[in-house]
């Protein structure tokens, strides 16, 4: 795969200066940019390392003097990581699925395979599934019954899509995903002390131990397009309601997936993040590193949550929290300052408590 940069150029509709007709092959940092590399340098704290590569060739900022550089030509991008988006883009090379279904692979004589499908050694593919054109279906991957895939769909190594799952155009999935697991449902014959605990904030009260009974899950998922969950994401069936995510959300590695919740159009929930079951989050919502989410709670429209954030409760709408138990996020800096005081205020405690102790002795 390689591409003149004048090419690139017009793909990102950024000016270009110097011999466009320089042959691209990969992208590179600027310190191991070679003769048919395109390096990135798009700050000027990168113009040292340019200058003693072997780049012919940079993307750079704005106004950046790339003849001095020694360079022979050079892209000029306003905002790099938008320019980072199409520049990948262009020089992915995929992970080499071959075309066609791989002879190892189960089809089921039901399912219904479009055209210019690709599926890899070992996969599964159940009853009634349906795989929009286009899609790429890696090596070791399963498909349940009755599942369905919209176009130009990728799944890498070892994604299992459970039955009945809905799924949109342009889905990726990173290895390990696991969409439509049975919910995390179970009850107790009689009261038990979860619940005593969770109704009175307080002690677990005389409730006897008792097994656990299992709910089973009769709801599926519900993806919409232009979705990516990340390696050894997980997403849980709705107990009676489908769970689902909206157009457009991207979930990162290890992001866990409640029974009922519902995640909003565009949102962004970072790595080892955990939703419980029945949450309701909305559109644009930004959920940082780590962050927990309580069930049966609402996350409003375009809230953000610092990495480790708890939230415990509803957050309205526009939010920016951190925390555990969440607050806003000034608050949250407030009581950090407090607390980093805390030992020189203990030890001025300390000095007024001996000092009011000797004026009382002396009295």
């Amino acid at each position: 795969m390689q591409f003149t940069l004048q090419q690139i150029a017009d793909a990102l509709g950024a000016p270009v200066e110097g011999n466009t007709s320089l042959t691209i092959l990969r992208a590179a940092e600027p310190v191991d940019a070679g003769p048919t590399d395109l390096a990135m340098a798009m700050a000027p704290k990168y113009a040292e390392a340019l200058a003693q590569s072997g780049a012919r060739c940079a993307v750079l900022w704005e106004g950046a003097d790339w003849q001095a550089m020694g360079l022979e030509a050079a892209i000029f991008v306003a905002r790099p990581r938008m320019a980072m988006a199409g520049i990948t883009t262009m020089l992915d090379r995929g992970q080499g699925v071959a075309p066609g279904i791989h002879p190892s692979a189960v089809v089921d004589a039901t399912a219904e395979i479009d055209s210019d499908v690709s599926i890899g050694p070992l996969s599964v593919v159940g009853p009634r599934a349906r795989i929009g054109a286009g899609s790429v279906i890696g090596a070791q991957c399963h498909v349940g019954m009755e599942a369905i895939l919209g176009e130009n769909c990728v799944l890498r190594e070892m994604v299992s899509i459970g039955a009945r799952a809905t799924i949109g155009d342009r889905f990726i999935a990173q290895p390990g995903a696991r969409i439509g697991g049975d919910g995390f449902s179970f009850v107790t014959p009689e009261v038990s002390g979860v619940e005593n605990a969770r109704k009175t904030m307080g002690d677990a009260g005389d409730a006897k131990a008792q097994s656990w009974l299992r709910i089973h899950s009769l709801g599926a998922v519900e993806i919409g397009d232009d979705v990516e969950v990340g390696a050894n994401c997980t997403i849980d069936n709705g107990t009676i309601r489908n769970t689902s995510i909206g157009s457009g959300s991207k979930l990162d590695n290890l992001v866990h997936i409640g029974h009922n919740t519902r995640v909003g159009e565009d949102c962004l929930l970072c790595g080892q993040t955990g939703v419980s079951g029945s949450v309701e989050i909305g559109n644009n919502v930004v959920l940082g590193g780590q962050t927990g989410v309580s069930d049966n709670i609402f996350v409003g429209d375009g809230v953000i949550s610092g990495g480790g954030t708890k939230i415990l409760s509803n957050v309205p709408a526009g939010r920016v929290i951190m925390g555990y138990p969440s607050v806003k996020m000034e608050t949250h800096t407030d009581i950090y300052k407090a607390q980093r005081r805390l030992p020189r205020l203990a030890r001025d405690v300390e000095t007024l408590k001996k000092t009011v102790f000797k004026q009382s002795s002396s009295d």
